[in-house]
C-alpha cells in the first residue's frame, strides 16, 4: 500500500510539472506572438505615414482629397517593386520555416520579429484603403474571436487532427484563387475568398492551438528546453499568421474603405 502511495504521489507530481510547463509554454507563445503583432502594427502605421503627403509640390500620385503619395510611397505602392513587397512575407515565412531547426532558439525569435516587420511593410497599404476606424474595429472583432477559437482548440477533447490537411489544402487553394484574382480583379470572387478564408484560419486558429499543446505534452518528458523555445516561436508563428490572415479577410469584408 505504501508503494502504491509512493507510485500515485510520483505520477501526480509528473503531472503536475507538465501542467506548469504546458502553462509556461503557452504564455511564451501567446507573448511571443503578441510581440510579433506590436511589431507588424508599428511598422504598417509608421511606413504608411511615411508614404504620404499633403503638400501637392511632393505628390507623385493622388489618393484622396489633400493626400498624396510621395516617392517613397509611390515606390513601395505605386512601381513594380510593390510585387516584391507584397510577396515577401510568403517567401519570408517558407524559408524560415525551413531553417528552424539550424537556427537557435534565441535566433529565431529575432528571425520572427523581423519577419513581423516584413510583414507590417506588407500591410502597410490598409491604411491608405481603409478607415483608421474601421481597423481598429476589424481587429478588435479578429481579437475576439481568434480568443475564443484559441480557448476551444487549447480546451477540447475533441481530436481535430483530422481537420489539418483539409485546411492547408484550403490555404493553398486560396493562395491559388488570391493569385489568379490579381489579374481577374472580380469582386465576386474576391468575396467568395475572404469568406472562405475567414472560415478556413477559424479552423485552423483552433488546429494550432491543440497541435502546439499536443506537440508540448508529447515532448515535454525529453527536458529539451533548446527545442520547446523553438517549438514554441513555432507555434508563435502558426498562431500570428491564423489571426493576420483572419484579420485581413474580416477587413475586406466589413472595413470602411476611404
Amino acid at each position: 500500500m505504501a508503494e502504491f502511495n509512493t507510485i500515485r504521489a510520483t505520477a501526480g507530481a509528473r503531472s503536475a510539472r507538465i501542467d506548469e510547463g504546458l502553462r509556461a509554454h503557452m504564455n511564451k507563445v501567446y507573448g511571443t506572438m503578441s510581440v510579433g503583432m506590436i511589431i507588424t502594427a508599428a511598422a504598417a502605421w509608421a511606413i504608411s505615414g511615411l508614404a504620404v503627403t499633403t503638400d501637392p509640390a511632393l505628390a507623385m500620385a493622388q489618393i484622396g482629397p489633400d493626400k498624396y503619395l510621395n516617392s517613397f510611397g509611390a515606390a513601395i505602392y505605386a512601381s513594380p517593386l510593390k510585387w516584391l513587397i507584397m510577396f515577401a512575407p510568403l517567401i519570408f515565412v517558407f524559408g524560415f520555416s525551413a531553417g528552424m531547426n539550424r537556427m537557435s532558439a534565441a535566433t529565431a525569435q529575432i528571425v520572427f520579429y523581423a519577419f513581423a516587420a516584413v510583414m507590417g511593410l506588407s500591410l502597410s497599404s490598409i491604411f491608405l484603403v481603409f478607415t483608421g476606424v474601421s481597423i481598429v474595429q476589424v481587429f478588435l472583432i479578429t481579437a475576439v474571436a481568434f480568443a475564443g477559437l484559441s480557448l476551444y482548440g487549447y480546451t477540447t477533447k475533441k481530436d481535430l487532427s483530422g481537420f489539418g490537411t483539409f485546411l492547408i489544402m484550403g490555404v493553398i487553394g486560396l493562395i491559388v484563387a488570391s493569385i489568379v484574382n490579381i489579374f481577374l480583379a472580380s469582386s465576386a470572387v474576391a468575396f467568395a475568398i475572404s469568406v472562405l478564408g475567414v472560415l478556413i484560419f477559424a479552423g485552423l486558429t483552433a488546429y494550432d492551438t491543440q497541435n502546439i499543446k499536443n506537440v508540448y505534452l508529447s515532448h515535454a518528458s525529453h527536458g529539451d528546453s533548446e527545442w520547446l523555445g523553438k517549438a514554441a516561436i513555432m507555434g508563435a508563428l502558426q498562431l500570428y499568421l491564423d489571426f493576420i490572415n483572419m484579420f485581413m479577410f474580416l477587413l475586406q469584408l466589413f472595413g470602411n474603405r476611404e
